[in-house]
Protein backbone atom coordinates (compact mmCIF):
# COMPACT_ATOMS: atom_id res chain seq x y z
CA UNK A 1 0.00 0.00 0.00
CA UNK A 2 1.32 3.45 -0.93
CA UNK A 3 0.89 5.76 2.04
CA UNK A 4 2.57 8.73 0.40
CA UNK A 5 -0.59 10.36 -0.93
CA UNK A 6 -1.04 12.44 2.23
CA UNK A 7 -1.95 12.39 5.92
CA UNK A 8 -5.57 12.58 7.03
CA UNK A 9 -7.09 12.97 10.49
CA UNK A 10 -10.68 11.70 10.87
CA UNK A 11 -12.46 13.04 13.97
CA UNK A 12 -15.73 11.19 14.58
CA UNK A 13 -17.45 10.19 17.83
CA UNK A 14 -19.34 7.28 16.21
CA UNK A 15 -16.99 4.32 16.26
CA UNK A 16 -18.49 2.58 13.21
CA UNK A 17 -18.30 5.75 11.09
CA UNK A 18 -14.75 6.39 12.29
CA UNK A 19 -13.66 2.90 11.26
CA UNK A 20 -15.40 3.16 7.89
CA UNK A 21 -13.55 6.38 7.12
CA UNK A 22 -10.22 4.89 8.17
CA UNK A 23 -10.63 1.73 6.07
CA UNK A 24 -11.95 3.61 3.04
CA UNK A 25 -9.20 6.25 2.99
CA UNK A 26 -6.39 3.80 3.70
CA UNK A 27 -7.58 1.75 0.73
CA UNK A 28 -7.13 4.93 -1.35
CA UNK A 29 -3.50 5.14 -0.23
CA UNK A 30 -3.71 7.79 2.53
CA UNK A 31 -2.08 7.65 5.97
CA UNK A 32 -5.08 7.96 8.32
CA UNK A 33 -5.20 8.81 12.02
CA UNK A 34 -8.45 8.94 14.01
CA UNK A 35 -9.83 10.69 17.07
CA UNK A 36 -13.05 9.92 18.98
CA UNK A 37 -13.87 13.52 19.93
CA UNK A 38 -12.89 17.12 19.24
CA UNK A 39 -10.48 17.51 22.17
CA UNK A 40 -8.52 14.40 21.20
CA UNK A 41 -8.45 15.62 17.62
CA UNK A 42 -7.09 19.05 18.64
CA UNK A 43 -4.34 17.38 20.69
CA UNK A 44 -3.30 15.36 17.64
CA UNK A 45 -3.31 18.46 15.45
CA UNK A 46 -1.01 20.24 17.91
CA UNK A 47 1.60 17.46 17.76
CA UNK A 48 1.28 16.28 14.13
CA UNK A 49 1.07 17.69 10.64
CA UNK A 50 -2.01 16.69 8.61
CA UNK A 51 -2.82 17.56 5.02
CA UNK A 52 -6.55 17.06 5.56
CA UNK A 53 -8.91 16.94 8.54
CA UNK A 54 -12.37 15.38 8.29
CA UNK A 55 -14.40 16.29 11.36
CA UNK A 56 -17.93 15.70 12.58
CA UNK A 57 -19.67 18.83 13.84
CA UNK A 58 -21.76 17.57 16.76
CA UNK A 59 -19.34 15.94 19.25
CA UNK A 60 -18.70 15.99 23.01
CA UNK A 61 -15.87 18.09 24.43
CA UNK A 62 -15.22 20.34 21.47
CA UNK A 63 -17.52 20.51 18.45
CA UNK A 64 -16.46 20.63 14.81
CA UNK A 65 -16.47 24.43 14.66
CA UNK A 66 -13.97 24.60 17.52
CA UNK A 67 -11.84 22.00 15.72
CA UNK A 68 -12.04 24.13 12.56
CA UNK A 69 -10.91 27.26 14.44
CA UNK A 70 -8.01 25.42 16.06
CA UNK A 71 -6.86 23.89 12.78
CA UNK A 72 -6.86 27.29 11.06
CA UNK A 73 -4.87 28.76 13.96
CA UNK A 74 -2.36 25.91 14.27
CA UNK A 75 -1.99 24.74 10.66
CA UNK A 76 -3.50 27.22 8.15
CA UNK A 77 -2.51 25.09 5.15
CA UNK A 78 -4.49 22.07 6.34
CA UNK A 79 -7.74 21.48 4.43
CA UNK A 80 -10.90 20.85 6.49
CA UNK A 81 -14.04 18.92 5.50
CA UNK A 82 -17.05 19.14 7.84
CA UNK A 83 -19.48 16.20 8.27
CA UNK A 84 -22.80 16.18 10.13
CA UNK A 85 -26.11 14.36 10.42
CA UNK A 86 -27.83 17.59 11.48
CA UNK A 87 -27.02 19.84 8.56
CA UNK A 88 -28.61 23.25 8.12
CA UNK A 89 -28.01 26.06 5.69
CA UNK A 90 -26.83 28.28 8.54
CA UNK A 91 -24.23 25.80 9.76
CA UNK A 92 -22.96 25.25 6.21
CA UNK A 93 -22.52 28.98 5.69
CA UNK A 94 -20.77 29.33 9.05
CA UNK A 95 -18.38 26.47 8.18
CA UNK A 96 -17.45 28.06 4.85
CA UNK A 97 -16.92 31.46 6.48
CA UNK A 98 -14.51 29.91 8.96
CA UNK A 99 -12.52 28.36 6.13
CA UNK A 100 -13.87 24.85 5.59
CA UNK A 101 -13.22 23.38 2.16
CA UNK A 102 -16.52 21.48 1.99
CA UNK A 103 -19.57 20.50 4.03
CA UNK A 104 -21.11 16.99 3.79
CA UNK A 105 -24.36 15.70 5.20
CA UNK A 106 -24.71 12.18 6.62
CA UNK A 107 -25.36 9.63 5.36
CA UNK A 108 -22.93 10.13 2.49
CA UNK A 109 -22.01 7.80 -0.35
CA UNK A 110 -18.59 6.16 -0.52
CA UNK A 111 -17.94 7.58 -3.99
CA UNK A 112 -18.92 11.03 -2.74
CA UNK A 113 -16.33 11.08 0.06
CA UNK A 114 -13.68 9.67 -2.29
CA UNK A 115 -14.31 12.43 -4.83
CA UNK A 116 -14.37 15.24 -2.26
CA UNK A 117 -11.10 14.10 -0.66
CA UNK A 118 -9.44 13.79 -4.08
CA UNK A 119 -10.57 17.32 -5.03
CA UNK A 120 -9.41 18.67 -1.67
CA UNK A 121 -5.90 17.28 -2.20
CA UNK A 122 -5.85 18.68 -5.75
CA UNK A 123 -6.72 22.11 -4.40
CA UNK A 124 -4.04 21.86 -1.71
CA UNK A 125 -1.45 20.81 -4.28
CA UNK A 126 -2.37 23.69 -6.59
CA UNK A 127 -2.19 26.15 -3.69
CA UNK A 128 1.25 24.85 -2.74
CA UNK A 129 2.46 25.10 -6.34
CA UNK A 130 1.25 28.68 -6.63
CA UNK A 131 2.94 29.54 -3.32
CA UNK A 132 6.18 28.01 -4.56
CA UNK A 133 5.96 29.90 -7.83
CA UNK A 134 5.35 33.15 -5.94
CA UNK A 135 8.52 32.59 -3.94
CA UNK A 136 10.47 32.16 -7.16
CA UNK A 137 9.15 35.36 -8.74
CA UNK A 138 12.24 37.29 -7.74
CA UNK A 139 14.63 34.69 -9.14
CA UNK A 140 14.44 32.65 -12.30
CA UNK A 141 10.78 33.27 -13.10
CA UNK A 142 10.82 37.06 -13.15
CA UNK A 143 12.87 39.81 -14.74
CA UNK A 144 11.69 43.41 -14.72
CA UNK A 145 8.02 42.35 -14.62
CA UNK A 146 8.52 39.73 -17.34
CA UNK A 147 7.06 36.54 -15.91
CA UNK A 148 7.35 32.95 -17.03
CA UNK A 149 8.77 29.52 -16.28
CA UNK A 150 8.55 27.98 -19.77
CA UNK A 151 11.75 27.03 -21.58
CA UNK A 152 11.21 29.87 -24.06
CA UNK A 153 10.95 32.44 -21.28
CA UNK A 154 13.93 31.01 -19.42
CA UNK A 155 15.97 31.40 -22.60
CA UNK A 156 14.77 35.01 -22.83
CA UNK A 157 15.84 35.62 -19.22
CA UNK A 158 19.32 34.32 -20.04
CA UNK A 159 19.57 36.43 -23.18
CA UNK A 160 18.45 39.82 -21.81
CA UNK A 161 21.36 40.42 -19.35
CA UNK A 162 23.89 39.48 -22.04
CA UNK A 163 22.39 41.83 -24.62
CA UNK A 164 21.77 44.64 -22.13
CA UNK A 165 25.47 45.34 -21.59
CA UNK A 166 26.13 46.07 -25.27
CA UNK A 167 25.24 49.06 -27.46
CA UNK A 168 23.94 46.85 -30.27
CA UNK A 169 20.54 47.54 -31.76
CA UNK A 170 17.87 44.98 -30.87
CA UNK A 171 14.77 44.07 -32.88
CA UNK A 172 12.09 42.59 -30.61
CA UNK A 173 9.46 40.63 -32.48
CA UNK A 174 6.23 39.13 -31.21
CA UNK A 175 2.47 39.38 -31.48
CA UNK A 176 0.58 42.27 -29.92
CA UNK A 177 0.29 41.90 -26.17
CA UNK A 178 3.29 39.64 -25.64
CA UNK A 179 5.27 42.24 -23.67
CA UNK A 180 7.73 43.72 -26.18
CA UNK A 181 7.94 47.05 -24.33
CA UNK A 182 8.66 45.20 -21.06
CA UNK A 183 11.62 43.49 -22.74
CA UNK A 184 12.86 46.84 -24.06
CA UNK A 185 12.56 48.39 -20.60
CA UNK A 186 14.46 45.46 -19.09
CA UNK A 187 17.26 45.88 -21.64
CA UNK A 188 17.56 49.55 -20.67
CA UNK A 189 17.31 49.00 -16.90
CA UNK A 190 20.07 46.38 -16.95
CA UNK A 191 22.35 48.43 -19.21
CA UNK A 192 25.07 50.98 -18.38
CA UNK A 193 22.57 53.62 -19.62
CA UNK A 194 20.06 52.83 -16.87
CA UNK A 195 20.53 56.25 -15.21
CA UNK A 196 19.71 58.09 -18.44
CA UNK A 197 16.39 58.53 -20.24
CA UNK A 198 14.37 55.62 -21.61
CA UNK A 199 12.28 57.22 -24.35
CA UNK A 200 9.52 55.42 -26.23
CA UNK A 201 7.39 56.16 -29.27
CA UNK A 202 4.80 54.12 -31.15
CA UNK A 203 5.38 54.62 -34.85
CA UNK A 204 1.84 53.53 -35.68
CA UNK A 205 0.09 56.27 -33.70
CA UNK A 206 1.44 59.35 -35.53
CA UNK A 207 0.84 60.61 -39.08
CA UNK A 208 4.01 60.86 -41.16
CA UNK A 209 4.71 64.57 -40.70
CA UNK A 210 4.06 64.56 -36.97
CA UNK A 211 6.13 61.40 -36.46
CA UNK A 212 9.17 63.05 -38.08
CA UNK A 213 8.77 66.11 -35.85
CA UNK A 214 8.35 63.97 -32.71
CA UNK A 215 11.47 61.94 -33.44
CA UNK A 216 13.82 64.57 -34.84
CA UNK A 217 12.32 67.87 -33.69
CA UNK A 218 11.76 70.97 -35.82
CA UNK A 219 12.91 74.59 -36.13
CA UNK A 220 10.68 77.58 -35.87
CA UNK A 221 8.71 78.22 -39.07
CA UNK A 222 9.45 74.74 -40.48
CA UNK A 223 5.71 74.23 -41.14
CA UNK A 224 2.39 75.86 -40.39
CA UNK A 225 1.95 76.01 -36.64
CA UNK A 226 5.67 75.66 -35.83
CA UNK A 227 5.80 78.88 -33.78
CA UNK A 228 8.93 77.85 -31.93
CA UNK A 229 11.73 75.32 -32.24
CA UNK A 230 11.27 71.96 -30.57
CA UNK A 231 13.77 69.25 -29.63
CA UNK A 232 12.94 65.76 -30.87
CA UNK A 233 12.92 62.56 -28.88
CA UNK A 234 16.35 61.57 -30.18
CA UNK A 235 17.75 64.61 -28.39
CA UNK A 236 15.76 63.77 -25.26
CA UNK A 237 17.21 60.25 -25.37
CA UNK A 238 20.83 61.39 -25.75
CA UNK A 239 23.13 59.05 -23.76
CA UNK A 240 20.08 56.89 -23.03
CA UNK A 241 17.84 54.46 -24.91
CA UNK A 242 15.22 55.13 -27.60
CA UNK A 243 12.57 52.44 -28.10
CA UNK A 244 10.72 52.52 -31.43
CA UNK A 245 7.59 50.41 -31.06
CA UNK A 246 5.80 49.09 -34.16
CA UNK A 247 8.81 49.99 -36.31
CA UNK A 248 7.22 48.16 -39.23
CA UNK A 249 4.66 50.99 -39.50
CA UNK A 250 7.29 53.70 -40.03
CA UNK A 251 6.75 55.49 -43.38
CA UNK A 252 9.36 54.71 -46.03
CA UNK A 253 10.26 58.40 -46.32
CA UNK A 254 11.48 58.50 -42.68
CA UNK A 255 13.46 55.30 -42.80
CA UNK A 256 16.47 56.85 -44.53
CA UNK A 257 16.67 59.50 -41.82
CA UNK A 258 16.58 56.83 -39.11
CA UNK A 259 19.25 54.84 -40.95
CA UNK A 260 21.54 57.87 -40.90
CA UNK A 261 21.21 58.20 -37.12
CA UNK A 262 22.03 54.53 -36.69
CA UNK A 263 25.07 54.74 -38.92
CA UNK A 264 26.74 57.95 -37.71
CA UNK A 265 24.61 59.34 -34.86
CA UNK A 266 23.61 62.53 -36.69
CA UNK A 267 20.35 64.02 -37.97
CA UNK A 268 18.71 67.37 -38.70
CA UNK A 269 15.56 68.83 -37.24
CA UNK A 270 12.67 69.34 -39.64
CA UNK A 271 13.48 72.58 -41.49
CA UNK A 272 16.97 72.73 -39.96
CA UNK A 273 20.30 73.14 -41.75
CA UNK A 274 22.79 72.01 -39.12
CA UNK A 275 23.57 68.49 -37.95
CA UNK A 276 22.85 67.36 -34.40
CA UNK A 277 24.94 64.53 -32.94
CA UNK A 278 23.59 62.15 -30.31
CA UNK A 279 24.69 58.98 -28.55
CA UNK A 280 21.56 56.85 -28.38
CA UNK A 281 21.00 53.13 -28.22
CA UNK A 282 18.06 52.16 -30.41
CA UNK A 283 15.71 49.30 -29.59
CA UNK A 284 12.77 48.52 -31.86
CA UNK A 285 9.81 46.17 -31.88
CA UNK A 286 7.30 44.85 -34.37
CA UNK A 287 4.38 42.46 -34.62
CA UNK A 288 4.82 42.29 -38.41
CA UNK A 289 7.07 40.10 -40.53
CA UNK A 290 9.62 42.74 -41.52
CA UNK A 291 11.21 40.53 -44.17
CA UNK A 292 7.84 40.38 -45.95
CA UNK A 293 7.68 44.19 -45.75
CA UNK A 294 11.19 44.31 -47.27
CA UNK A 295 10.09 42.00 -50.08
CA UNK A 296 7.03 44.14 -50.79
CA UNK A 297 9.15 47.31 -50.91
CA UNK A 298 7.64 49.12 -47.89
CA UNK A 299 10.66 48.66 -45.61
CA UNK A 300 14.30 49.30 -46.43
CA UNK A 301 16.46 46.19 -46.45
CA UNK A 302 19.56 48.04 -45.22
CA UNK A 303 17.57 49.50 -42.30
CA UNK A 304 16.21 46.07 -41.40
CA UNK A 305 19.70 44.59 -41.08
CA UNK A 306 20.89 47.65 -39.14
CA UNK A 307 18.02 47.27 -36.65
CA UNK A 308 18.24 43.48 -36.43
CA UNK A 309 21.78 43.12 -35.08
CA UNK A 310 20.38 41.17 -32.13
CA UNK A 311 16.96 39.58 -32.80
CA UNK A 312 14.75 38.78 -29.79
CA UNK A 313 11.54 36.86 -30.29
CA UNK A 314 8.78 36.64 -27.66
CA UNK A 315 6.55 33.57 -28.15
CA UNK A 316 2.75 33.97 -28.00
CA UNK A 317 1.02 32.94 -24.79
CA UNK A 318 -0.72 30.00 -26.49
CA UNK A 319 2.73 28.44 -27.04
CA UNK A 320 3.75 28.72 -23.38
CA UNK A 321 0.60 27.85 -21.45
CA UNK A 322 2.63 26.61 -18.50
CA UNK A 323 3.21 30.31 -17.75
CA UNK A 324 -0.50 31.07 -17.34
CA UNK A 325 -0.86 30.03 -13.64
CA UNK A 326 2.14 32.19 -12.78
CA UNK A 327 0.75 35.16 -14.70
CA UNK A 328 -2.71 34.74 -13.18
CA UNK A 329 -1.22 34.73 -9.68
CA UNK A 330 0.76 37.87 -10.50
CA UNK A 331 -2.26 39.76 -11.84
CA UNK A 332 -4.47 38.66 -8.94
CA UNK A 333 -1.86 40.05 -6.58
CA UNK A 334 -1.61 43.24 -8.62
CA UNK A 335 -5.34 43.96 -8.75
CA UNK A 336 -6.59 42.48 -5.46
CA UNK A 337 -3.57 42.65 -3.16
CA UNK A 338 -3.71 38.86 -2.73
CA UNK A 339 -7.25 39.09 -1.30
CA UNK A 340 -8.77 37.16 -4.22
CA UNK A 341 -7.81 33.61 -5.26
CA UNK A 342 -8.83 31.44 -8.19
CA UNK A 343 -10.42 27.99 -8.13
CA UNK A 344 -8.70 25.17 -10.04
CA UNK A 345 -11.72 24.83 -12.33
CA UNK A 346 -11.53 28.51 -13.29
CA UNK A 347 -7.78 28.28 -13.83
CA UNK A 348 -8.34 25.29 -16.11
CA UNK A 349 -10.67 27.39 -18.26
CA UNK A 350 -8.02 30.10 -18.56
CA UNK A 351 -5.45 27.46 -19.50
CA UNK A 352 -7.65 26.26 -22.37
CA UNK A 353 -8.12 29.67 -24.00
CA UNK A 354 -6.27 30.59 -27.25
CA UNK A 355 -5.33 34.08 -25.93
CA UNK A 356 -5.16 35.88 -29.25
CA UNK A 357 -4.41 39.07 -27.31
CA UNK A 358 -1.66 37.31 -25.35
CA UNK A 359 -0.55 38.48 -21.89
CA UNK A 360 -2.28 41.84 -22.27
CA UNK A 361 -5.62 40.10 -22.86
CA UNK A 362 -5.08 37.82 -19.86
CA UNK A 363 -4.28 40.79 -17.64
CA UNK A 364 -7.41 42.63 -18.78
CA UNK A 365 -9.54 39.55 -18.07
CA UNK A 366 -8.14 39.18 -14.54
CA UNK A 367 -8.52 42.90 -13.80
CA UNK A 368 -12.14 42.87 -14.99
CA UNK A 369 -12.94 39.68 -13.06
CA UNK A 370 -11.48 41.04 -9.81
CA UNK A 371 -13.52 44.21 -10.31
CA UNK A 372 -16.82 42.45 -10.86
CA UNK A 373 -16.40 39.46 -8.52
CA UNK A 374 -17.67 40.06 -4.99
CA UNK A 375 -16.15 36.82 -3.64
CA UNK A 376 -12.70 35.87 -2.42
CA UNK A 377 -12.54 32.83 -4.72
CA UNK A 378 -13.03 33.19 -8.47
CA UNK A 379 -15.15 30.35 -9.86
CA UNK A 380 -15.74 29.51 -13.56
CA UNK A 381 -19.05 31.38 -13.58
CA UNK A 382 -17.26 34.55 -12.41
CA UNK A 383 -15.14 34.70 -15.57
CA UNK A 384 -16.30 36.82 -18.53
CA UNK A 385 -18.47 35.28 -21.24
CA UNK A 386 -15.68 35.19 -23.81
CA UNK A 387 -13.84 32.76 -21.53
CA UNK A 388 -16.77 30.59 -20.46
CA UNK A 389 -18.43 30.58 -23.87
CA UNK A 390 -21.36 32.62 -22.60
CA UNK A 391 -22.17 30.24 -19.74
CA UNK A 392 -23.42 31.68 -16.47
CA UNK A 393 -24.44 30.55 -13.03
CA UNK A 394 -28.21 30.36 -13.23
CA UNK A 395 -28.65 30.36 -9.45
CA UNK A 396 -27.83 34.08 -9.37
CA UNK A 397 -30.58 34.94 -11.85
CA UNK A 398 -34.30 35.28 -11.15
CA UNK A 399 -36.21 31.99 -11.31
CA UNK A 400 -38.43 31.33 -14.29
CA UNK A 401 -42.06 31.09 -13.21
CA UNK A 402 -45.26 30.51 -15.14
CA UNK A 403 -45.63 34.27 -15.46
CA UNK A 404 -43.23 36.16 -17.72
CA UNK A 405 -40.17 37.95 -16.36
CA UNK A 406 -38.97 41.33 -17.65
CA UNK A 407 -35.72 40.15 -19.28
CA UNK A 408 -34.89 43.57 -20.69
CA UNK A 409 -35.20 45.20 -17.28
CA UNK A 410 -33.02 42.48 -15.68
CA UNK A 411 -30.27 42.95 -18.27
CA UNK A 412 -30.39 46.73 -17.90
CA UNK A 413 -29.97 46.42 -14.13
CA UNK A 414 -26.97 44.08 -14.56
CA UNK A 415 -25.36 46.52 -17.00
CA UNK A 416 -26.05 49.47 -14.69
CA UNK A 417 -24.52 47.65 -11.71
CA UNK A 418 -21.35 46.90 -13.68
CA UNK A 419 -21.04 50.53 -14.79
CA UNK A 420 -21.29 51.74 -11.20
CA UNK A 421 -18.80 49.09 -9.96
CA UNK A 422 -16.31 50.13 -12.63
CA UNK A 423 -16.62 53.82 -11.72
CA UNK A 424 -16.07 53.06 -8.04
CA UNK A 425 -13.10 50.81 -8.77
CA UNK A 426 -11.48 53.45 -11.00
CA UNK A 427 -12.14 56.35 -8.58
CA UNK A 428 -14.52 57.83 -11.16
CA UNK A 429 -11.90 57.87 -13.94
CA UNK A 430 -14.18 57.14 -16.88
CA UNK A 431 -11.41 56.13 -19.31
CA UNK A 432 -10.11 53.54 -16.83
CA UNK A 433 -13.63 52.30 -16.07
CA UNK A 434 -14.37 51.88 -19.79
CA UNK A 435 -11.17 49.88 -20.23
CA UNK A 436 -12.07 47.58 -17.32
CA UNK A 437 -15.38 46.73 -19.00
CA UNK A 438 -13.85 46.30 -22.45
CA UNK A 439 -15.77 49.30 -23.84
CA UNK A 440 -14.70 52.28 -25.90
CA UNK A 441 -14.91 55.59 -24.06
CA UNK A 442 -17.70 56.73 -26.38
CA UNK A 443 -19.76 53.58 -25.74
CA UNK A 444 -19.15 53.85 -21.98
CA UNK A 445 -20.25 57.49 -21.92
CA UNK A 446 -23.38 56.64 -23.91
CA UNK A 447 -24.36 54.01 -21.33
CA UNK A 448 -23.83 56.46 -18.47
CA UNK A 449 -26.15 58.91 -20.17
CA UNK A 450 -28.67 56.14 -20.93
CA UNK A 451 -28.99 55.21 -17.25
CA UNK A 452 -28.55 58.69 -15.84
CA UNK A 453 -25.40 57.77 -13.92
CA UNK A 454 -23.44 60.84 -12.80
Amino acid sequence: MDNNKGRILAIEDERSMREVLKILLEEEGYDVATASDGLEGIDLIKSNIFDLVITDIKMPGADGFEVLRQVKAISPDTVIIMVTAFGTTESAIEAMKLGAYDYINKPFKIDEIRLIVTKAFEKKKLREEISLLREKFQSSFRLENIIGKSSAMQELFRLIPKVANSNSTVLISGESGTGKELVAAALHNLSPRRDKNFVTINCATFPEGLLESEMFGHVRGAFTGAFQSKAGLFEVADNGTFFLDEIGEMPLSLQSKLLRVLENGTFRRVGGTSDITVDVRVLSATNRNILEAVSSGVFREDLYYRLNVVPVNIPPLRDRKEDIPLLVEHFLSKYSGNSVKIAPEALSLLMSCPWKGNVRELENIIERTVLLCDKELIMPEDLPGEITGGRHDAQHLPALEDTAIDLEKIMEQIEKDYLIKALKKSNNMKTDAARMLGLSFRSFRHRLQKYGIH
